[in-house]
């Protein structure tokens, strides 16, 4: 049985740890408000944007420009994001199982991995797959730079022939309780063929000005940063959703814990009190007895 003063220390020992999630819970409701006001203002531009150019490239065809033009070939990227640090419940782990999903069941021969945060590239260098890259160290500065960086290199590896498709895949903030791991097709650019055709509606014909290829030569790249910097965002706000999820689970166990733990400690102390004045009552008992 546990002595006084060893459930003392588990006593002390919990109160610590919940101080520890305590202020981490805070910390990440305060990033998470912040984080939540970039992505809830930056979807209506990421969502219109990619009606916009699906409708465009619909419109113009696939021969309209590089970014459009799907291939036949075997070559495909995914771009798997996840955290740097851990303590976020299954945050990270619901990508990373979902990623490997489609990693496995790709029909790809030449796959490669762009793995985006730590614990994505921690568990997919223990994997026999190709790491074209990776990056982490940045989500507590993220910025623009970070996404145009990235899409940089997926659009000049596209039009260089290196590879033919690109996939996003990461976590989208529903809620502070949910996030949900997606799939999107980053490269070649998605056409709106599929939507219209359901919808009933015909291709909209646009009038360019100044001219089609200067229109398109701008906006598709643009495109792409945007979509990559939303998954970015998507999935910082999601980290720090489920990590104030977590925390506050975490901080209310612990707070149950110390009230279990208090309650031992209490009937402990009660038998020890109770065990001592018993030995009173007998040593007086004995010392009555023996005066006789």
């Amino acid at each position: 049985m546990a002595t006084l003063r060893d459930i003392q220390r588990r006593i002390r020992s919990v109160q610590s740890t919940q101080k520890i999630t305590r202020a981490m819970k805070l910390v990440a409701a305060a990033k998470l408000r912040r984080a939540q006001e970039r992505i809830l203002a930056a979807r209506p531009y990421a969502t219109k944007m990619t009606e916009l150019l699906g409708h465009l490239a619909e419109g113009a065809g696939a021969e309209a420009h590089p970014l459009l033009e799907h291939r036949e070939g075997p070559r495909r990227q995914f771009v798997i994001i996840a955290a740097d640090k851990g303590l976020a419940g299954a945050f990270n782990s619901n990508i990373v199982r979902y990623s490997l999903q489609f990693v496995r069941a790709s029909s790809a021969a030449d796959l490669t991995l762009v793995v985006v945060g730590r614990k994505a590239r921690d568990f997919y260098r223990r994997r026999p797959y190709t790491i074209k890259r990776d990056m982490v160290g940045f989500w507590d500065r993220l910025a623009y730079a970070h996404a145009s960086e990235l899409a940089d290199a997926f659009m000049a590896q596209y039009l260089g022939g290196e590879i033919d498709e690109v996939h996003l895949l990461y976590n989208e903030f529903r809620s502070v309780a949910v996030q949900r791991p997606v799939r999107q097709q980053l490269l070649p650019i998605p056409q709106e063929t599929d939507g219209h055709a359901a919808e009933g509606l015909a291709a909209v014909d646009y009038l360019y000005e100044p001219s089609r290829d200067s229109i398109l030569g701008d906006l598709l790249p643009r495109h792409v940063r945007v979509q990559v910097y939303r998954a970015l965002m998507e999935s910082l706000a999601g980290e720090y959703g489920a990590r104030m999820t977590a925390m506050e689970a975490a901080t209310r166990n612990a707070k149950e814990m110390i009230e279990v733990l208090t309650i031992q400690y209490n009937k402990a102390r009660q038998e020890k009190i109770t065990k001592e004045l018993l030995d009173i009552v007998g040593g007086a008992e004995a010392l009555t007895k023996g005066a006789e």
